[in-house]
């Protein structure tokens, strides 16, 4: 592709190195685009970004010396003497290297339905089941989240929640190519504040809800900031579909610019849930409540809690939009699991143990706070903390634990270059401001097992913290677990023990 189809529809200049004399960008041709000077390659546009520990534009000679065909940047930068190499100057770098992504893939989104889903809870059990209530109407959708993308068959792991805008739109042309009709997305706050979903308009924005998180030094500045950014996402999108009970609703929407349909279990909602009813059976939890408004049916969902109740809800309004019928709506609602969310391991018919990526004291509180309403004989809560990270986390993390569990087991998450025993002394901190009991069972495996064999009917049990993870890092190395690989062997050794 030429330079000049790339960047036409952005207010720009090009010139000849740093110097004053202008270009023509003409013939110049781009076959690859990059913010990395680790992946630059033979006539790739270079971007320069400023970041919150790094400013690549301190990179923009080795990019020149790389063989870039031309970079873009949005202040003066250094060069090797007497380079001339194409520099494309714009206000933010960010907002280009989007818009100008999404004329190098082609703009794909123009292809396909767009659905972006924000919140600070509620977005990866959402999208997996707008994806699979769109499947069954016959839209081959794609999928781009915390846990992984998905294009087809293939399933690529995920970096971010929201991924570079020079991933995403790639992502969403081969989309394209592999014959999907629409993509259900993650946006995350991070990602309207970079500008990462810029260069397209979304079909449908939903708003989940919103509470104080990601408030921090390399996050937001405070909650008004999060809030904002939350917002941007309905003056990108032509239909919002949006919680009209969260408490932060009219904020969020204030200068929307897109049609407006609500959710909620209060009485205005488009549509409207009630009579929510907690379902428990052998080894499993769920909810069932009641629809109305833009469409009347009942619905039962097998993931546990009002907020599972609310994720459902969210999901049958997008459905709706895209004319999914009741049928289709149940059948998403029955089969769908999503990895690390509230996700029950079958183990027992006599106990539930599930598994929960809960790694903080907001997360863990909220779970543990819906599972109490089961009134289970016990409730018996895994967790370690991870290393190199806030001991706040760890004390208050032991406090919820020790506040809400009849039983804590404390144990090891990825400590990375933190000693095991450290952390763990940490979260016992926190256990010790309250009354709650607790065994320590540094080794993770272990204390699955002990959990597995001394679970009782009626008992509730959480492994909380590793959620849909693969891994366990130590010491900068990630080894191989997956708890419910973990949970198997368990059983196969018991099994075998038992004769």
């Amino acid at each position: 592709m030429r330079l000049n189809d790339i960047i036409e529809n952005l207010p720009c200049t090009v010139t000849a190195g740093n110097t004053d004399r202008r270009l023509i960008p003409g013939d110049i041709r781009i076959d690859a685009l990059s913010n990395d000077t680790r992946r630059i390659s033979e006539n790739s546009l270079f971007f320069c970004i400023r970041g919150a520990n790094f400013d690549s534009h301190d990179l923009a000679s080795e990019a020149a010396e790389k063989g870039a065909a031309a970079i873009v940047v949005q202040r003066d930068v250094q060069l090797p003497e007497g380079c001339e190499i194409p520099v494309v100057r714009v206000q933010d770098t960010r907002v280009a290297m989007a818009r100008f992504a999404a004329a190098f893939y082609g703009h794909p989104a123009e292809k396909l339905r767009t659905i972006g889903v924000t919140g600070t809870k509620g977005k990866t059990t959402t999208t997996y089941l707008i994806r699979q209530m769109l499947e069954n109407a016959g839209y081959e959708t794609g999928l781009i989240g915390t846990i992984e993308i998905v294009i087809g068959d293939e399933h690529i792991p995920a970096d971010n929640t929201t991924p570079e805008s020079l991933t995403l739109q790639e992502m969403m042309r081969r989309m394209v190519d592999a014959g999907c009709a629409a993509v259900v997305m993650e946006v995350s706050s991070q990602a309207l504040m970079l500008h990462r979903t810029d260069g397209f308009t979304f079909d449908v924005g939903v708003f989940t809800n919103l509470e104080a998180d990601h408030i921090g030094p390399n996050e937001h500045r405070d909650f008004a900031d999060y809030l904002h950014c939350k917002s941007l996402l309905f003056k990108q999108c032509r239909t919002g579909i949006a919680n009209v009970d969260d408490s932060h609703f009219k904020e969020v929407m204030e200068g929307h610019t897109c049609e407006l349909i609500t959710f909620g279990f209060s009485k205005g909602a488009d549509y409207r849930g009630a009579e929510p009813m907690l379902i428990r059976k052998p080894g499993e939890l769920g909810v069932v409540f009641q629809i109305s408004g833009r469409l009347d049916m009942r619905a039962e969902f097998r993931m546990p809690g009002q907020f599972s109740a609310y994720n459902a809800l969210c999901a049958v309004a997008v459905a709706r939009f895209f004319d999914c019928d009741e049928l289709q709506i149940e059948d998403a609602l029955r089969r769908v699991r999503v990895s690390g969310r509230v996700e029950m391991i079958p183990v027992s018919d006599t106990f539930t143990l599930l598994i929960d990526y809960a790694h903080n004291a907001m997360a863990l509180e909220s779970l543990l706070v819906t599972l109490r309403e089961y009134r289970p004989n016990r409730l018996i809560t895994l967790f370690g903390c991870g290393g190199n990270r806030s001991k706040d986390r760890r004390y208050r993390m032991g406090e919820v634990s020790g506040k809400l569990s009849d039983l804590t087991v404390v144990t090891s998450d990825n400590p990375r270059n933190e000693d095991p025993m450290a952390i763990i002394r940490d979260i016992e901190e926190g256990l010790a401001r309250t009354t709650g009991e607790y065994v320590e069972i540094p080794d993770r495996r272990e204390a699955i097992r002990y959990c597995i064999e001394h679970g009782e009917p009626g008992d509730i049990i959480v492994l909380a913290g590793k959620g849909h993870e693969l891994y366990q890092e130590i010491q900068g190395t990630k080894y191989p677990m997956d708890e419910r690989v973990l949970i198997r062997e368990i059983l196969t050794e018991l099994e075998h023990e038992r004769g």
